[in-house]
């Protein structure tokens, strides 16, 4: 489990990331910790799990207490964002959730796209939202901050929030229309791209090979750029723009697509991989 170092320092607060590591699923290696109900593993082991990843947070059950409600949802990288209060709580839609009642445990689940957690310290509310580039496009961490104002009285300079781990700008890449998006969306758009342009071996050492005869005249054939989405930056943008003080705002350095063997990747694993979690919630009294 990996942890934050602005969130571990709220007492009142459990919070956690889960890796792919410690776990009883086989379906995508050995001993994962798978925490999704996915179609390659078996319900019962991502059942187990969750019940290790649980125990992990320190929100898990034994004789003496029963284990946290985990608080899901069927995620549609939407900009749904919905406010809990009990474990009545069931088939929830949407890509964030809220909450300022204790002893509840808001789970996000993710295996490239970014988990982000919030935290109101002086109200005791946190949030949990899933950020792939759909999700952020529609600003969903932006309305998260507000979310937590509307329900909670949040106040934007006083929150603290975490972007845990998921597919980084060295590995996200993307098409022009994602950029379009982008760019129509955000003033900043054109800062969160870069492009770097395709190498082809054959060609720096043939370029004979490769001449037309289009007007002006000779020219060599042009690959294409590839486009690459810094998907971490989108979202660190959007919590300064919603107020969030940049001192407040820590991002995780691991990228799923370059760490297999310690993260799900849907990338990475082209689509066949597990699912982790990040967590957040209020601690009783």
């Amino acid at each position: 489990m990996l942890l934050a170092s602005n969130l571990s320092r709220i007492p009142w607060l459990v919070h956690g990331f889960s890796t792919r590591q410690g776990g009883v699923s086989r379906a995508y290696g050995k001993d994962d910790l798978n925490l999704g109900y996915t179609k390659d593993d078996r319900r019962t082991y991502a059942a187990r799990n969750r019940g290790i990843f649980l125990s992990a947070v320190g929100c898990g059950g034994d004789r003496k207490r029963t284990p946290w409600p985990l608080v899901t949802l069927r995620q549609v990288h939407s900009d749904v964002i919905l406010r809990v209060d009990g474990v009545e709580n069931k088939d929830l839609i949407g890509d964030g959730l809220v909450t300022d009642t204790p002893g509840l445990l808001l789970a996000i689940q993710t295996a490239d796209c970014l988990p982000i957690v919030l935290v109101d310290r002086k109200r005791r509310a946190v949030g949990v939202f899933h950020a792939g580039w759909r999700g952020t496009v529609k600003r969903i961490v932006e309305k998260g901050v507000g979310a937590m104002r509307l329900h909670f009285g949040s106040r934007a300079g006083e929150l603290v929030a975490t972007i845990g781990p998921g597919i980084h700008e060295c590995c996200y890449e993307v098409g022009e229309e994602v950029r379009d998006k982008f760019l129509s969306q955000f003033e900043y758009g054109s800062d969160l791209f870069r492009e770097l342009a395709e190498s082809d071996p054959v060609r720096e050492k043939y370029p004979l090979l490769f001449l037309t005869a289009r007007a002006p005249g000779h020219t060599y054939g042009v690959l294409p750029k590839k486009i690459f989405l810094d998907l971490v930056e989108a979202n660190r943008r959007q919590l300064l723009a919603a107020g969030v003080k940049a001192k407040n705002i820590e991002a995780s350095p691991l990228c799923t697509n370059c760490h297999p063997e310690l993260l799900f990747s849907y990338r990475a694993e082209k689509g066949k991989t597990g699912r982790m979690m990040a967590v957040a919630g209020i601690k009783q009294g």
